[in-house]
């Protein structure tokens, strides 16, 4: 494994701000050891360890340094201690790149007939065997240590939708105080020779701009190294959301990384990185992509409409990918409608190819001032219903 150059223990992170501020399209660099990441960056989900249907040296050769790994299945199999004694989940999964964990507090709020909020924690059955667990601020930075990633998310409590801003308000509150605890245990894990990784506080509070603009202006007087914004995507409409989005940024140093949790469609990520968005993890590109559902420049195309039985065209003529430079259309309807393994691949590289393109040049439009006419052009192309699109203008 020494020959690999991967190591098993988190790096160093630290963020740099190139270009803009805090309430617009903003440029910047994550460093991890010695990966240089821009951003705005697009993470791909690997939640048990892999990034479905590709290994490590597929997530390299399409250019992605920066994944998302989950605590909540991470614990329940193969367990934390099994990957700390293989050397942390770098060496673990042979990854090279940036590893960010989330803390299971949205996996935990997904099972809700699994699960009771404490004050001091979360209780939860597994969905795997019904054994009992308990996840507190304190236990998860624990597991996250032993995984050994790179950038580790506090404990947080993710308001369902629809919620009132009673349920909001007391749900943001426990939010709160495990957002100090996990500070508190970041400390001491620190003073100890251990918790190197970087920490993120995570916004709540509903689709309420109040309690969403209290929330980050709290968590902004806490020493953390970046803030996420969660419990988005989770169900509300369009306009619910954007409000929310940006009473949770409002407060959040300009200096410091700010990450949208779960979200989403090219066009959610042009909205967000619109209002100063540095960081986004997704299951969409991938899941989506599995089941024959592909992004492109010029709009979604669906590969298993019959359409494109004879089509030799590559999904996406503008595109570098591995699976654009060598198979058609037909072959990958082909590979659906028969039912084989190599189709979700095949797929998933294009997708997640796709999403690391859009986003080098959303970056290269923020450099050169022209981030509103990207904007513009993407959804042109894809329409205000982002409808299936079979040919088209040139993409950005």
């Amino acid at each position: 494994m020494g020959e690999t150059g991967l190591t098993g223990d988190a790096r160093d992170v630290a963020f740099e701000l190139l270009a803009g501020a805090g309430c617009g399209p903003r440029r910047g660099r994550l460093s991890i050891g010695e990966l240089a990441i821009p951003t705005p960056v697009f993470m791909p989900v690997g939640t048990r360890a892999t990034v479905k249907t590709l290994g490590s040296e597929d997530l390299e050769e399409i250019g992605v340094r920066l994944i998302l790994g989950n605590t909540y299945h991470l614990h329940l199999r193969p367990g934390a201690d099994l990957i700390a004694r293989r050397g942390g989940l770098h060496r673990f999964m042979a990854w090279r790149g940036g590893i960010l964990t989330d803390s299971g507090g949205f996996q935990v709020h997904s099972l809700a007939e699994f699960r009771r909020i404490h004050p001091d924690g979360i209780a939860f059955r597994s969905h795997l065997d019904g054994s009992a667990h308990f996840f507190t601020p304190e236990g998860v930075l624990e597991i996250q240590d032993q995984l050994g990633s790179d950038i580790r998310m506090v404990l947080d409590v993710c308001t369902s939708y629809p919620a009132d801003a009673a349920q909001a308000a007391s749900e943001m509150e426990t939010t709160l105080r495990w957002a100090a605890e996990s500070v508190r245990c970041r400390d001491a894990l620190r003073a100890a020779g251990r918790g190197r990784g970087a920490l993120f506080g995570i916004v709540q509070g509903g689709v309420h701009p109040e309690l969403r603009e209290r929330c980050g202006r709290e968590l902004a007087s806490l020493p953390f190294d970046g803030y996420a914004v969660g419990g988005l995507s989770v169900g509300e409409p369009r306009e619910r959301r954007l409000p929310a989005l940006e009473a949770s940024l409002a407060p959040l140093p300009a200096e410091l990384p700010r990450y949208l949790m779960g979200v989403g469609t090219p066009l959610d990520l042009l909205d967000a990185v619109g209002r100063g968005v540095d960081m986004f993890d997704c299951v969409l590109p991938t899941r989506n992509a599995r089941k024959g559902t592909v992004f492109t420049w010029n709009g979604k195309l669906v590969l298993k409409n019959s359409t494109y039985a004879e089509d030799d065209r590559p999904i996406d003529p503008q595109c570098t990918c591995p699976t654009c430079r060598r198979y058609s259309r037909a072959y990958l309807r082909h590979l659906f409608q028969v039912g084989e393994l190599l189709a979700g691949r095949l797929a998933t590289i294009h997708s997640l190819a796709f999403y690391q393109q859009f986003m080098e040049k959303m970056c290269g439009a923020i450099d050169a001032g022209r981030f509103a006419e990207f904007d513009a052009r993407v959804r042109e192309s894809y329409g205000v219903n982002t409808k299936e699109v079979e040919t088209g203008p040139a993409g950005p």
